[in-house]
Formats: structure tokens, sequence, C-alpha cells
């Protein structure tokens, strides 16, 4: 277990706090795919007691983010089947997604808020700054994605993004993932500008289709982190 983990405050829907920072963590790369989640040890490190931790595990449980594994939880080490399949999915929600905003028409402040992303990733791309171009990735796609109107599509596309989010970190800061993602980032938002449904839905599964590419490669380096780390088994 990383001792990067830090103690949080006590306010009001615990649970929910502990389970958003268990999953930030995740997504950071601070939890290691491969490494145990115990539930006494995460109290511990977070300073809260087990009750908390208990549901923000089931939570995490329940989204696919972590799996059974003896008597403990893990960050599951996903195969290259398991990428195919979340990305099949994916494939089929995102382009539609952004399809329904091209054909609604994209609010003009939210298109300045795309290109000012859209900005600052090349900025950060330009200074080799891989956390500062993961944010504003990130920024990009929560921006379009507010622009989607219907909850229900809002939250299995959360769910299953989340399912890669942490090896997503991990590609971005390869110089040919990023750049992969600027022109799929151009792309999006030159769609969206011209109210096209077709382009926005085209454009939407190449920049899937790149992104999953650069995830495999990811794959191997973390599986081959683990098997260093001895947290699985060699084949």
């Amino acid at each position: 277990m990383s001792t990067n983990l830090t103690p949080i405050n006590r306010p009001v829907g615990l649970a929910d706090q502990v389970y958003k920072t268990l999953r930030e963590y995740l997504g950071s790369h601070v939890i290691r795919p491969g490494q145990p989640l115990q539930e006494a040890t995460l109290a511990l490190r977070l300073g809260v007691s087990r009750t908390p931790v208990r549901e923000a595990l089931a939570r995490l449980l329940s989204e696919g983010l972590i799996a059974v594994e003896g008597r403990s939880f893990m960050v599951p080490i996903l195969s290259d089947a398991d990428v195919d399949e979340i990305y099949q999915l994916r494939g089929i929600l995102e382009p539609a997604a952004l399809a329904l905003v091209a054909q609604v028409g994209a609010e003009s402040v939210a298109l300045q808020e795309l290109a000012d992303a859209l900005a600052q990733a090349q900025a950060a791309d330009a200074a080799n700054d891989s956390e500062a171009f993961s944010d504003a990735n990130a920024r990009f796609h929560q921006t379009w994605q507010a622009q989607v109107h219907n909850s229900r599509l809002n939250r299995a596309i959360d769910l299953y993004a989340g399912h890669v989010r942490y090896l997503r970190v991990l590609t971005l800061g390869s110089v040919p993932a990023r750049k992969a993602a600027l022109t799929g980032m151009r792309n999006i938002l030159a769609a969206l500008r011209k109210r096209d449904p077709a382009a926005a839905q085209r454009v939407m599964s190449e920049h899937l289709e790149t992104a999953r590419k650069f995830l495999r490669l990811a794959l191997d380096e973390i599986e081959r982190e683990a098997r260093e780390d001895g947290n699985v088994p060699s084949a």
C-alpha cells in the first residue's frame, strides 16, 4: 500500500468523501493496479473509521473499479480483452452523446471553454507538462459532456470512462499519445462548431479508437511493473 495516502477531513457524508478520495487515488495512480486494498489499513491511512471505507469499497466494487481478491480488494489489472470491451461500450455511448450535442448546438460559452482547454493542452504539451495536459484534457471532456442533457447517458459515460481513467493518466505522459489526443480534441471542437452530428460521431469514434491503442500499450508496462512487485503470478 502506498504511503502517500493522507488523512481527510470528517464532514457529513464521510463515506462519499472516502469514495471520491479513493477514486482520485486510482485515477492518479497513487494506488496502483495489483495492490491489495484492505479495509483496516485504508481506514488507518485515511484517518477514518472502517465503516465509511467499507461503504466506499462496496461502491467501487459495484462500478468495476476494484475486484475481490481473497479477503481484500485489489485494483484489477485490465487485460487487452477488458479494454476492448470497455471501449466497445464507450464507442457506442460517447459518439452518440457528442452527436446529440452537435445536433442541438453547444452553447457559445461552452465552445469558448473548449477552445480554452484545447489551448491549455497545447501549451502543456509544448512544455512537456503531462500533469497540466491531463488536467486540460479532462476539462475539455467535462465541458462537452456537460452539454449532454441526459443524466442517464452521462452516468453511463462516467462509469465506463472511469474504468480506464487511471490508465489514461499514464498514457498522457507519452508525447505521441498527447499529440493524438490533441488531434482528437481539435476535431471534436470543429465538429461542434459546425453543428455536424455525423462528423461529431465519426471524430469521437476515431478519438476513442486511438486512445484504446495507447491504453493497450500502457497495459504491457503496468503488467511488467506488477510482476516485478510480485503482485501477480508469472505466466
